[in-house]
């Protein structure tokens, strides 16, 4: 039985808490996704054999890393920086990267600033490479060139009162509980550790300088748009692309890997207002179109490949948001594979 240790690791820009299973072997850092913490990488820590070094970080805001404010108008790069300090920190010089959903993105852009200090990139069920609403087409052309419908006004007030709150019941659709149980997984999924995963979307810090975020009004359906502080404004189109990933060098192989029936990083997500205005769900829908976030990554990771890197996607059949918590043997075969590559 492996056994996790949790410490605090002080670093140029703040402290961050990591979770680890051992000290020593090649580093594969995983990276967790919205409103969660590493805890949801407990599982696959103890997977992962020797002669890896697994380990797990909570970003700022989250889990036990200090909650310093998110500059959102840097995109990810806050959360990107602070990673990059805690491998220096660590003595870490190359890593593989393993980043879920929002740690997605924050791989890509590390392995956008970093290419060589990557030794492979794991990307699951990753915020689009465009960011997380208001653009449509596979370029990831803008609805509204001040981003309305994304960021920090996105976010469904009553599921972040009862963060607040510290709900932990499972009566409502907005509990942390059953967005757990019905969105990050695919139902009737359930797990042994859905308490610990409850309590960690309940330490995410709340409010403008983190979750979700300030916003502004705008002009464009559904007047709403981004603002420059917290998380949600980190992932809006305005502040976050990074469609350039072709033009680094080197370029280490990538995984793609994702549940076919995600819903929330899907071309019919819902979690994104223009899909919901589609269906009726948000009011006055004047049909803007939902953002195809699976095309937009196979896009730009199909550029990737043919400019000479090495991609692979794996999409698991009957799994959500959390293949690696719902599929685990599947996630550890393509894991595997990609870290020997």
């Amino acid at each position: 039985m492996t056994t996790l240790r949790t410490r605090r690791v002080a670093t140029g820009r703040l402290t961050q808490q990591i979770t680890e299973a051992r000290t020593e072997g090649e580093a594969v850092v995983f990276v967790h996704g919205n409103v969660s913490s590493s805890a949801f990488w407990h599982s696959t820590l103890t997977t992962l054999p020797a002669p890896y070094r697994p380990l797990a970080v909570d970003l700022r805001g989250f889990g036990g890393t200090d909650p310093l404010p998110v500059d959102a108008t840097r995109g990810l790069r806050d959360y990107a920086d602070d990673l990059a300090e805690l491998l220096t920190a660590l003595g870490i010089d190359r890593a593989h990267l393993v980043g879920w959903s929002m740690g997605g993105g924050v791989v890509m852009q590390y392995l956008r600033d970093h290419p060589e200090a990557v030794r492979s990139a794991t990307l699951v069920s990753p915020v689009s490479p465009y960011g997380f609403g208001g653009t449509h087409g596979t370029d990831g052309t803008l609805n509204s060139a001040d981003g309305a419908g994304s960021g920090g006004g996105t976010a469904n007030p009553d599921f972040v009162r009862r963060l607040a709150e510290g709900d932990r019941g499972a009566d409502s659709p907005t509990s942390p509980r059953t967005v757990l149980t019905t969105c990050y997984v695919k139902p009737p999924f359930r797990t042994e550790h859905e308490d610990a995963y409850v309590e960690s979307m309940l330490a995410t810090r709340l409010g403008d300088d983190h979750y979700p975020g300030d916003s502004t009004t705008s002009d464009a359906w559904p007047g709403i748009a981004p603002g420059t502080r917290g998380v949600l404004n980190s992932m809006a189109p305005t502040h976050f692309r990074v469609d350039d990933l072709h033009l680094i060098d080197p370029k280490p192989p990538v995984l793609w890997i994702r549940g076919e029936d995600d819903i929330i990083v899907s071309d019919t997500s819902l979690f994104d207002l223009a899909h919901l205005g589609a269906i009726g769900a948000v009011p006055g829908w004047d049909g803007t179109p939902a953002q195809p976030m699976l095309a937009q990554t196979r896009h730009v990771l199909d550029r990737y490949a043919a400019t000479g890197g090495t991609v692979r996607e794996v999409a698991v059949a009957d799994a959500g948001h959390a293949v690696h918590l719902e599929r685990p043997e599947e996630f550890g075969k393509a894991l595997a594979e990609v870290l020997s590559a």
